[in-house]
């Protein structure tokens, strides 16, 4: 008798965990975890590819020292700035993030301007390599970007449903995770003038 009780009591709680959404929100909650580690590995690819590429510039436009270590610094202040998985529910951490990545952006779009005065560079073959494989990193970032903002939005839309959301709010307790959103400077139209 005490078998058969333990043996419905097991089918219980596992059918109960099972339409519940247990599972399936741990499980959501990794594709999140996952999704922004994919967003981790190109702002990395995009930080490894800016020193050849100052490098290269370095060569051809040493006078603009100025700019070229406007982006050393931002490369260095963006890989500073690191997010662990409990960082994706907390907005400053994401804020910060994301200020430290808009402000890499800025300093490269400065260089870009900069390297418009020297159509030798602009014809050197090693930076137009250098900077196709930068254009298509920073693609890669925005895709990634959208697809962690797309896998945090069906996790929060997720542990909001019900019954889903019972078992959230009694069992696992699992936050919100954060969009990732442009820095405030993003939003600005950028000024490029010619002398």
């Amino acid at each position: 008798m005490k078998t058969t009780i333990r043996i419905f009591i097991v089918l219980a709680c596992a059918t109960l965990f099972t339409g519940c959404g247990y599972n399936t929100l741990q499980m959501k909650e990794e594709t999140v975890f996952k999704a922004w580690a994919d967003v981790e590995s190109t702002l990395q690819r995009r930080a490894d590819l800016i020193p050849n590429l100052v490098e290269t510039v370095k060569g051809f436009a040493a006078q603009e020292r100025e700019t070229l270590e406007a982006v050393i610094n931002a490369r260095s202040k963006a890989t500073s700035v690191t997010l662990s998985a409990d960082d994706l529910s907390s907005p400053a951490a994401m804020q910060q993030l994301s200020a430290a990545q808009g402000g890499l952006t800025s300093a490269l779009s400065r260089l870009m301007v900069v390297v418009e005065r020297y159509p030798d560079l602009k014809s050197n073959q090693n930076f137009l390599d250098l900077q196709n494989q930068l254009e298509g990193t920073e693609n890669r970032i925005n895709v990634a970007r959208q697809r962690f903002n797309a896998t945090v939005e069906d996790f929060n839309a997720s542990i909001r449903k019900f019954p889903a959301s019972l078992t959230n709010n009694f069992l696992l307790k699992l936050d919100r995770k954060e969009y990732f959103k442009a820095d405030e400077a993003a939003k600005s139209v950028p000024q490029v003038k010619f002398n």
